[in-house]
């Protein structure tokens, strides 16, 4: 799997959400459900200036079976307090609509 820079990751939480977005870390999360891997990757952290509601984003991405790569940029408001909160969120988003 290819991995994405951060400034990558930093124009799709701001393409996504808007503000100005800093890196502040990138922290390792990995998510179990009923005792299966469901995601373990890389969640990148940045503050974020100039958003109404948010001061922090959470931001990954992944290769897709496809070849194509899939970004996420969760805004950090809670419930959605930390890295594993954004996967969590994004995984039952995903499952809502099906993907």
């Amino acid at each position: 799997m290819s991995e994405v820079s951060t400034d990558q990751l930093r124009r799709a939480v701001e393409s996504q959400h808007g503000g100005t977005a800093t890196l502040v870390q990138s922290v390792p999360v990995h998510e179990e459900f009923e005792g299966k891997t469901v995601w373990d990757g890389t969640v990148h952290v940045f503050d974020l200036a100039g958003h109404p509601k948010a001061k922090r984003a959470y931001a990954w991405s992944y290769e897709r079976d496809d070849g194509k790569r899939r970004f996420f940029a969760v805004l950090g408001i809670p419930p959605i307090n930390s890295p594993k909160d954004a996967v969590r969120a994004a995984i039952v988003a995903e499952a809502k609509s099906g993907r």
